[in-house]
């Protein structure tokens, strides 16, 4: 294609040759202007005319924007519905702590009762239904307050089982001689040496010089000295005017203040003292009055068959 072009002032001519190559290249530039170029004052036009509320452009910015707000409406309901259904599982577990608890609690001594009345509703379990984001939130808050209502009541029966074991630790249950067998019980007796009837304040356990003597509960040595009548003698002072006794000892492995474990050995048995033969003389005493140690004893056994039953139970 030949395109000449003329200067009438220069009296001079000018001759063009487009090919169809440049020819499409022109055609497709002028079309993609043409195309911007109505974007251009498409998107002005349409923008004012909302801007003004020109009759028409309303509805028809509600319909082009419709799609994108459905879009976020549904995305939106999901999330919430993951949200209900992670809400719903959360209250279930609530459910089953506080079922937990009341059994905790009973045992450790508190009223079972007490746990779902200082609980208070957790409000209502999370359903299938829809909910609102309102709703929702409320519903998290009430949960927030439920759990923490819960960890403060848990504390309370954690700190009241921890002074129950701290309890029976301090309890002297513990056998003082492993294995021993008792050879004079508690109460009157003929006395061995003299042949008169006498209070025997303790029991007697028949074992070898050497034999280990444990400390019957935890504790702290009040007395460790070498007694007229108990030899080597140790006191151990368990708290609550509970005191326990070992005489006749070989030889002494704590002294006055050192702070002993149940079980730990403390002494071993001999024949020191008013003493017939090797034996370890042991006595209780609550509130300056000796008592029946086998009772104490007795107890701990029971303790620990009904702990041996549910670890089996457990087991099984």
């Amino acid at each position: 294609m030949h395109i000449i072009i003329t200067d009438a002032w220069l009296a001079k001519s000018r001759a063009l040759h487009l090919s169809s190559l440049k020819l499409l290249a022109a055609g497709v530039v002028a079309s993609m202007l043409l195309m911007l170029g109505a974007v251009a004052a498409y998107h002005w036009v349409f923008l004012e005319g909302v801007r003004q509320g020109w009759p028409g452009f309303g509805s028809v910015a509600r319909l082009v924007t419709q799609g994108e707000v459905d879009s976020k409406e549904v995305y939106m309901r999901e999330n919430l519905d993951a949200m209900a259904r992670k809400l719903g599982e959360m209250q279930a577990r609530m459910l089953q702590i506080e079922s937990l608890g009341e059994r905790v609690a009973g045992l450790a001594g508190l009223n079972p009762q007490e746990f779902r009345v200082h609980q208070g509703a957790g409000g209502a379990l999370i359903s299938g239904r829809d909910l609102t984001l309102e709703e929702l939130a409320q519903a998290m808050d009430q949960l927030d307050m439920a759990s923490g209502s819960r960890v403060d009541w848990l504390t309370v029966v954690e700190s009241r089982l921890f002074d129950q074991k701290i309890q029976r630790t301090m309890v002297p249950t513990e056998q003082p001689v492993a294995g021993g067998r008792v050879g004079s019980p508690f109460g009157f007796r003929i006395d061995p040496i003299n042949g008169r009837s006498a209070l025997h304040t303790g029991l007697d356990f028949p074992a070898d010089t050497g034999t280990p003597i444990l400390a019957a509960a935890g504790g702290v040595v009040v007395v460790q000295e070498v007694h007229p009548a108990y030899g080597n003698m140790v006191e151990v002072d368990h708290g609550n005017n509970l005191i326990t006794r070992y005489a006749h000892a070989s030889k002494v492995h704590v002294r006055k203040g050192d702070i002993v474990k149940r079980g730990q050995k403390i002494a071993e048995v001999g024949s020191t003292g008013r003493s017939t033969g090797p034996h370890l003389h042991f006595e209780v005493w609550v509130s300056g009055v000796p008592q029946d140690p086998q009772r104490f004893l007795a107890a701990g056994e029971t303790m620990a068959t009904a702990s041996l039953q549910v670890s089996k139970a457990r087991l099984r």
